[in-house]
């Protein structure tokens, strides 16, 4: 049962997030191509990464992340800063790139509320227990490409 409804839950936000990927994907000049737009949402969820913690993320060269970076950077959908020591250069996405992507806190808060409705405070602490330990499993496991094994 629990199985089930973590992959079920998994698919529904892979798709949601698929989703919202390709609306930012448009057909002129300096837009998003859809490679591009699923390098400026890891960075962004990234929060702050280097190139080359980018690159290893992602399984790809340097060079090939710093040519994928680059091209963001020049459409002015990411932008390279320093925090601290001035030799580490950080990435982030801009404001262009937030303007295109759609809000979805407002989607997670409705749902929050809806739940807030329907299950007690105490089954809500329950699944908030749940959730947690799913988070800190995967905070402890190395992140792939491909989907859970559950």
């Amino acid at each position: 049962m629990i199985e089930e409804s973590i992959l079920t839950l998994y698919r529904k936000f892979r798709l949601e997030t698929f989703r919202e990927i390709f609306s930012q994907v448009h057909e002129k000049e300096g837009s998003l191509r859809a490679t591009e737009a699923f390098s400026a949402a890891v960075i962004d969820l990234m929060d702050g990464p280097t190139v080359t913690e980018f690159a290893d993320f992602i399984g790809i060269s340097q060079p090939n992340a710093t040519y994928k970076v680059n091209s963001l950077v020049q459409k002015g959908y990411i932008e390279k800063f320093s925090e601290g020591d001035k030799r580490k250069t950080l990435l982030r996405v801009s404001g262009k790139f937030r303007s295109y992507y759609p809000e979805t806190m407002s989607t997670f808060k409705k749902a929050a509320r809806m739940l807030r409705e329907k299950f007690t405070e105490a089954q809500l602490e329950a699944a908030a227990c749940v959730i947690d330990a799913l988070c800190e499993y995967y905070g402890e496991q190395p992140l792939s490409k491909a989907a859970p094994e559950l």
